[in-house]
């Protein structure tokens, strides 16, 4: 095809039984015929429910292209690979299906996907954990498509008791991919003349995610400016979608000052690293560590409005009825001294009579009920202690076992670059709180302690491997 030449827009559509994918293909074609272009779709139903999705593909051509030429278009009846402008996923497996075929690429491709899971006959019979990594999942479409526009899609569809379909038909429409009006899908729908009302209600819901979560997404840049002008100016640019994730949980978490920390330990790594792999590893999973969970994260997490509202969407409540949200808290001894600073939470560990009476009016929990203002104000005081986290017992501890890891890391590369990934991977144990963060530390130390000799093996990232992988079953 010459450039100016009259071409196909072409989609593909992939989508599960009953998730209304034809419906979403008649929708489009349905828009395009009465908007001046020429429509054919074709369909390839999958093998069976989660063995494989039914992929509709999609040509529209315009009218006025054929009457100026004066003979008919000739529209393909599969998608190949490199030539697709539109891919649509109603599930996040069927994105990186679809990334994998060669459909979305980076110089032409938008991508819209649910990321909703309905897990694949591979995944549930690998004894063990067996399920694809959903976050690598969405990088790796990131990194693929030219435009990419993704969220639980799904469960919006439940929420106004529609089809996912509908949803992503608003999602689309978001998207300025087609050259159509959101009014022109709407009509769309009316035409349909089946399940009408909730479906423009889904429609509407697709279309306001889609257009907030793409003015979120524009936000990140602007949110910690001179972070984002930092990431793009000193760091690799596959490195740069882990990175912008990673300030902006570190700058919620904490404070601006905190995510510049992590961009200054961040240095080091790409000093040593020319591939550029093991600077993004380690981002990763440095963010997930310095956003430790403690009773003040935890807190603050239980307050926010978002949260109330997605309570309120999954329990239905009704315009009339009243919903109460008791939580239940138990936290330990070790849980208090760590959010308190540190000689005094050591005290408190170290002292017996203090622990003792401490354990007294802790042993059994309570409950607190966030939706009511004593309660609420219980949460909000311990989140508030937010500023103080830097002076407490757990974050001098935390902060020392992350210098040491990233010395670790930086030692091992110079030496074994595929062992230092996976070295890297390692903080994955470190998570949660109570017993849960117990027993991933006490793994991380044993595994930190078999360095040394993994170092002298020929085969010892595959061992560090393997021995990860077995103590991440024992934490969880």
């Amino acid at each position: 095809m010459r450039e100016g030449e009259p071409h196909a827009i072409t989609i593909a559509i992939l989508a599960m039984g009953g998730e209304g994918g034809g419906v979403l293909a008649d929708w489009i074609v349905d828009v395009a015929e009465h908007s001046g272009y020429y429509a054919q779709t074709t369909s390839v139903p999958g093998v069976a429910q989660r063995t494989g999705s039914t992929i509709y593909y999609l040509e529209l051509f315009p009218e006025a292209a054929v009457r100026d030429a004066g003979k008919e278009p000739v529209l393909a009846l599969m998608p190949v690979p490199g030539e697709v402008d539109i891919v649509i996923a109603s599930e996040l497996m069927e994105a990186g299906r679809a990334v994998q075929r060669g459909l979305v690429t980076p110089d032409r491709t938008t991508l819209i996907a649910s990321t909703n899971r309905v897990y694949s006959m591979t995944e549930k019979t690998v004894t063990g954990d067996g399920r694809a990594d959903s976050t690598a999942l969405i990088e790796a479409a990131g990194r693929e498509a030219k435009t990419f526009l993704h969220g639980d899609f799904a469960a919006i569809a439940e929420e106004h008791g529609s089809l996912i379909s509908a949803v992503l038909f608003g999602a689309l429409a978001s998207t300025g991919a087609l050259p159509f009006e959101c009014g022109q899908f709407e009509d769309s729908i009316r035409r349909g003349g089946v399940g009408v009302p909730s479906s423009l209600d889904a429609f509407a819901a697709g279309l306001n995610a889609a257009v907030v979560k793409a003015e979120i997404d524009a936000e990140v840049r602007v949110c910690n400016g001179a972070l984002a002008s930092r990431i793009e100016a000193d760091f690799p640019a596959g490195c740069h979608d882990v990175l912008f994730a990673g300030v902006q949980r570190l700058a919620d978490y904490q404070d601006a000052r905190y995510a510049a920390e992590y961009l200054d330990r961040l240095d080091a790594v790409r000093a040593v690293d020319a591939q550029g792999e093991l600077l993004r590893e380690t981002g990763r999973y440095l963010a997930l560590w310095m956003s430790y969970e403690d009773a003040i994260r935890v807190a603050d997490l239980k307050i926010r409005r978002e949260r109330f509202e997605r309570v309120h969407r999954e329990a239905r409540v009704g315009a009339g009825q009243v919903l109460k949200i008791h939580e239940f808290l138990h936290p330990r001894v070790q849980e208090i001294a760590d959010i308190l600073p540190a000689w005094l939470g050591r005290w408190l560990l170290g002292t017996a009579w203090a622990r003792r009476l401490v354990e007294r009016y802790t042993q059994h929990g309570r409950t607190v009920e966030t939706t009511s203002l004593g309660g609420y104000m219980q949460l909000y005081a311990l989140a508030r202690l937010r500023p103080l986290r830097r002076r407490s017992l757990r974050f001098r501890v935390e902060q020392r076992k992350m210098g040491e890891w990233l010395a670790t890391v930086l030692d091992v590369a110079r030496e074994d670059y595929a062992l230092a990934l996976e070295v890297a991977e390692c903080p994955r144990l470190v998570k949660g709180y109570g017993d849960t963060h117990r027993r991933g530390s006490e793994s991380f130390d044993a595994l930190m302690g078999a360095l040394p000799k993994l170092r002298q093996a020929r085969d010892g990232a595959a061992q560090m491997k393997r021995l990860r992988e077995a103590a991440l079953l024992r934490v969880e």
